[in-house]
């Protein structure tokens, strides 16, 4: 069973910033769309960012869910983005044709590169 924590908090112009930390997969998933419905019943925000930078894993359960979050949020007319995707994760979400859905680069932003020597 894998282990996924996610903290929120919210952001002086009412935006609410999501973070799950862990793998996101078939066993833990629910967590995320109960988190992000519990936001959308009382009071649904302007934006919900799911930043993803600290989930090193997640499957096509785990896609399905954000997905979903996706759509519950769309009903309630909260617009939700996935930002700071690890590499894996940005693969998973290029290969499945998501990442314009979720408002995410097509590329991944080159992280830690260095130039190469000259001469």
């Amino acid at each position: 069973m894998s282990t996924l924590t996610i903290t929120v908090r919210s952001d002086s112009n009412g935006a609410v910033q999501v973070n799950p930390a862990g793998e996101v997969d078939a066993d833990n998933c629910h967590e995320l769309r109960e988190r992000v419905a519990s936001m959308l019943a009382t009071e649904p925000p302007p934006l919900i960012n799911v930043d993803m930078s600290l989930v090193p894993f997640i499957d096509s359960v785990g896609i399905g869910a954000l997905v979903a979050c996706y759509h519950t949020a769309a009903a309630s007319g909260t617009r939700l983005v996935v930002s700071n995707p690890t590499a894996y994760v940005h693969r998973i979400l290029y290969i499945s044709g998501l990442l314009g859905l979720f408002g995410s680069p097509a590329r991944l932003p080159e992280r830690g590169r260095r130039p190469l020597p000259t001469g």
